[in-house]
């Protein structure tokens, strides 16, 4: 490689899709690129751009990284009447179809800077086709991880699932490198119900992504060797696994103003709060950035269980309308923790990684998304184990099967996040049982603690020089540096 090549400033694009749990850790991969003199730029809607401004200005004011906003597709939802979140089921494939639209002004945007390469959305799948017509490498992100993304290939490929006359009769997910059990009510419509969007947009992806350049992964290898291992050798895709990205994030004012809103306390309010509180005394709650849609019971079962378990809690309550806020908790319940300094709720929104990385948080009850699975393992903290929707099964058989620093709190049934639970899922009396035996100091727990601790330890020498991701980065830049860079129409 001549000097010129080495010296040469790599750019490239950052594509997230629209759901803010999709745009959080991209845009922290923009900044663990930047931070290695990568010049990134992030292609935001007008609306997310709003959110992230501040934050991304401030990363170039502080510390100097290269790192830019690109606003995409200026009049695309107000055209379509769409808003750039997605409130019901019927929604779901106009916005799709909105994204899609977003291709042309993509292509504008690549023939005039000509990046190195961009890396964008699973579900951006456009992109590929995008990227090929002007010689640019595509790379796909999945906020889900190596285990996560095999046993999604392994239920398409062998669909074990096909052969089980009830849902909820367990069977095996073949070809893995543990013995994974499920049931088809764990399953997405995908699987159990042959959803004909839910395929169609499967099928985009699967083939969006063969035709990539690779992908890149939320993960580090010494959290899911074998699976890591498996989706190279046995799946045949090229990957580098290049996280825990949420380590971008070095301080207190990076954690909690990079999520880009506003919670109900000051971020200081909530710091002081848990300073009061003994180390790993307290129970961090949180349900993900989408609807937390529970039936009323259902919150008065969580709020009783919590009490019950007379355990020492932060409850990030989202999506309850202000008017009915009221009636979805037991009365008089946030005046008793209140009072009692037991508890704390947070409206809306919760500087999370924050919150995780605080010495008095020692466990955290997750409804096993991504995003929120990686940042449990940063924090070192075991889990209460909630899943929804989505991958979040799979990632309960992580937390609990694979990786054993979680318990199950009981619920069995996988269940859109835009439909409305009618139902009670879990009932308190558990709630109480499971929280109580985690925050416990029995033979289970510690050895919880343990290995949730070696883990934490992992993920961040994983990112530090000489680490796994940190090279996987480092091997990733250099190739790109060897490569001849794209003509652009830019003096």
């Amino acid at each position: 490689m001549s000097s010129s090549e080495a010296d040469r400033q790599i750019h490239a694009f950052f594509f997230p899709f629209t759901a803010h749990g999709h745009m959080i850790p991209i845009i922290d991969m923009a900044k663990v690129f930047a931070a290695r003199g990568v010049k990134a730029t992030l292609l935001l809607t007008p609306h997310n751009a709003s959110i992230f401004t501040k934050s991304i200005d401030q990363e170039r004011s502080l510390f100097g990284l290269d790192v830019h906003i690109q606003i995409l597709g200026s009049v695309l939802f107000g055209e379509a009447g769409l808003p750039e979140d997605i409130r019901s089921p019927d929604m779901l494939p106009n916005h799709f179809l909105a994204i899609k639209s977003l291709q042309q002004p993509l292509e504008q945007l690549l023939e005039k800077h000509r990046p190195d390469f961009i890396v964008a959305d699973t579900f951006l799948t456009f992109a590929t086709e995008a990227a090929s017509k002007y010689g640019i490498p595509r790379f796909v992100f999945h906020i889900a991880g190596f285990f996560s993304q095999c046993v999604e290939e392994t239920l398409v490929s062998h669909k074990p699932q096909e052969g089980i006359t009830s849902d909820t009769e367990t069977f095996v997910v073949p070809d893995l490198p543990d013995h994974i059990e499920m049931t088809r009510l764990q399953l997405s419509d995908l699987h159990r119900n042959n959803d004909a969007f839910a395929i169609e947009v499967w099928a985009d992806v699967r083939e969006s992504e063969k035709k990539s350049y690779g992908v890149l992964v939320n993960s580090f290898y010494e959290l899911e060797p074998a699976y890591a291992m498996h989706y190279k050798n046995v799946l045949c895709k090229r990957a580098w696994s290049i996280g825990p990205v949420s380590l971008a994030n070095k301080n207190n004012m990076d954690k909690a103003a990079q999520r880009g809103k506003k919670t109900s306390f000051d971020d200081h309010f909530v710091v002081n709060w848990l300073d009061s509180k003994e180390p790993r005394s307290v129970l961090y709650i949180c349900f993900g950035s989408f609807y937390s849609r529970f039936s009323k019971a259902q919150w008065h079962e969580i709020a009783l269980g919590l009490e019950d378990s007379e355990t020492s809690f932060i409850w990030v309550i989202r999506k309850i309308k202000q008017e009915e806020e009221e009636s979805y908790l037991p009365e008089g319940f946030e005046d008793r923790i209140t009072a009692n300094k037991k508890g704390l709720l947070i409206k809306e929104w919760a500087p999370q990684v924050l919150i995780l990385d605080h010495p008095a948080v020692g466990r955290f009850m997750t409804h096993c998304g991504g995003n929120s699975l990686l940042e449990g393992v940063t924090a070192g903290v075991p889990m209460v184990t909630w899943p929804m929707s989505a991958d979040m099964f799979y990632n309960e058989k992580f937390i609990t099967t694979v990786l054993k620093i979680g318990i199950q709190v009981g619920v069995e049934k996988w269940n859109s996040w835009l439909t409305e639970s009618i139902d009670v899922l879990v009932k308190k009396e558990k709630i109480a049982n499971v929280v109580s035996r985690l925050m416990g100091d029995g033979e289970e727990a510690t050895n919880m603690r343990t290995k949730a601790k070696e883990l934490s330890y992992m993920a961040k020498e994983a990112v530090e020089k000489g680490g796994s991701s940190y090279e996987n980065m480092t091997a990733l830049i250099e190739e790109f540096k060897m490569f001849k860079k794209p003509s652009t129409m830019e003096n």
